[in-house]
């Protein structure tokens, strides 16, 4: 029996206003896609975001699009929240078939973690004991933020990703405080 494997990729992005989804499906040319359509929702938001939806496609989501911005969505661009996303895929109209996934965003704690990356004063040389510490740190709270995302993605246990993904967010915030 012919049918199709959908497949979505939603990949880690730096910029904080964007939601990025690539079709990876494989589509059979014996079974029909109908009303293909993606439904999203955000994290602490209760409302689907409902999107027509163009087979092997990329798009790129803003806060409008997932309707958490209403105003000057053609002049501004609100940041999209970390945490975890619940997206569907459907390509026919009973619901049928689709796939669905939770992503756990991290968007906006690798952008904090970079830019402590960026202050760090390391040159080219062994760096003093507190860079060091502070590198080994960095790297065990990196491990923290994809430990959050195998845990939500692969394992489908969202609690304890989103327990590891606010332990690391502390972590960070720490790290980053200028005035403890």
């Amino acid at each position: 029996m012919a049918n199709h494997v959908l497949s979505l990729e939603i990949p880690t992005v730096s910029n904080p206003c964007v939601f990025k989804i690539v079709d990876t499906s494989v589509y059979s040319a014996l079974v029909g896609v109908h009303n293909p359509r993606l439904e999203i929702v955000v994290p602490g938001f209760t409302n689907v975001a409902e999107l027509s939806f163009v087979p092997e496609s990329s798009p790129t989501l803003t806060a409008c699009d997932l309707n958490i911005q209403l105003e000057n969505c053609d002049s501004s661009f609100v940041n999209l929240p970390d945490g975890i996303y619940g997206v569907k895929y459907i390509v026919d109209p009973e619901c049928k078939v689709y796939v669905s996934y939770n992503h756990l965003r991290i968007t906006c704690a690798l952008n904090k973690y970079e830019k402590i990356l960026c202050n760090i004063d390391a040159g080219g040389c062994d760096p003093p004991v507190e860079v060091k510490n502070k590198l080994k740190e960095l790297h065990l709270i990196k491990m923290y933020l994809e430990a959050a995302k195998a845990k939500v993605e692969t394992c489908h246990e969202n609690q304890a990703g989103m327990t590891l993904f606010n332990y690391a967010v502390k972590l960070l915030d720490k790290l980053d405080c200028k005035h403890c």
